[in-house]
C-alpha cells in the first residue's frame, strides 16, 4: 500500500504518542534498576577474590556476549517455565510481560555499565584517594564521596549513549506482548497492512525522543564536568615572548 503521510498524521501518530510514555518507563526504569545493580558488579570485577570477579566476569561476558532478544525470550518463557501455577494465579502480574521487560533489559544494562563503571573506577586519580584518606576518610567514605562520584564523571558520556541505546532497544519489548510504541505501530499495521505509514511513523516518534534525550544528558554532562571543560586562553602573551 502506498504511503499517505496525512494517514499518517492523523491516525498514526497519535496512537504511538500515547504510548510514548510506556516506552520511557521502560528506559527510565530500567536505567535506574540496570546502574544500580552495576556498582556491585564493578566491585565485585575489582575484587581479588575469586569467589567474586568470577561470577561478575561471567556475568558481564553474557550479557554482552549474547543478543538481548535471546536474554529478554529466556527469561519470559524460561521464567514462565518455572513459576508454579499457583503464584501464577495469585499474582497476576507474574503475567505480564512488562515486568519481564523490565527485568531483562535492567540485567543487560548492569552487564554493559557494570563493565564501564569498572573501567571508570580505575581511571580515578590515585592523589585524590590519597587527598581524602589524608583527612582520615575510611574506606568505605572514599569509595562513596570520592572514587564512585568521580568515576561517574568520567564514565558520563558513555553511560548517556548507553541509555540511548536502551531506549532504542526496549522496541524489542514489543515481542513480549508489551504495547510500547513499536508495539503499538506493529499492532496498527497488522491491522491496516499500512507498512510505511506505521515505521515511518514510529521512527519519527524514536527520533524526535532521542533528539530531546541526547540534548538533555548532554545538559546534565555539561553541569556535572564545568570543571572540566577548557577555559580558552589568549595567545598574546606567547606571541610577545616570541
Amino acid at each position: 500500500m502506498k504511503f499517505d503521510p496525512i494517514y499518517m498524521i492523523t491516525v498514526v501518530l497519535p496512537q504511538l504518542i500515547a504510548v510514548l510514555p510506556l516506552t520511557l518507563l521502560l528506559t527510565i526504569t530500567s536505567s535506574v534498576i540496570g546502574n544500580s545493580l552495576a556498582v556491585p558488579v564493578a566491585l565485585a570485577r575489582l575484587n581479588p577474590n575469586p569467589l567474586l570477579w568470577i561470577p561478575a566476569r561471567a556475568f558481564i561476558f553474557t550479557m554482552r556476549g549474547t543478543p538481548f532478544l535471546i536474554q529478554l525470550f529466556f527469561i519470559y518463557y524460561g521464567l514462565g517455565e518455572l513459576i508454579p501455577g499457583w503464584m501464577m494465579r495469585g499474582y497476576p502480574f507474574l503475567k505480564n510481560g512488562l515486568y519481564y521487560a523490565i527485568f531483562a533489559l535492567s540485567l543487560n544494562t548492569a552487564g554493559y555499565t557494570g563493565e564501564i563503571l569498572r573501567g571508570a573506577i580505575l581511571a580515578v586519580p590515585h592523589g585524590e584517594i590519597e587527598a581524602a584518606r589524608a583527612f582520615g576518610m575510611s574506606r568505605a567514605q572514599v569509595f562513596w564521596r570520592i572514587t564512585l562520584p568521580r568515576a561517574v564523571r568520567i564514565c558520563l558520556p558513555t553511560m548517556s549513549s548507553e541509555t540511548i541505546l536502551l531506549l532504542k532497544v526496549t522496541s524489542v519489548a514489543s515481542l513480549v506482548t508489551v504495547y510500547e510504541v513499536m508495539g503499538t505501530a506493529t499492532s496498527i499495521r497488522v491491522d491496516t497492512y499500512r507498512v510505511y505509514d506505521t515505521l515511518i511513523g514510529a521512527g519519527i516518534v524514536y527520533f524526535v525522543t532521542v533528539f530531546v534525550l541526547t540534548r538533555g544528558l548532554n545538559w546534565v554532562e555539561r553541569k556535572l564536568n564545568k570543571d572540566r571543560l577548557a577555559i580558552p586562553t589568549s595567545d598574546k602573551p606567547a606571541q610577545a615572548q616570541a
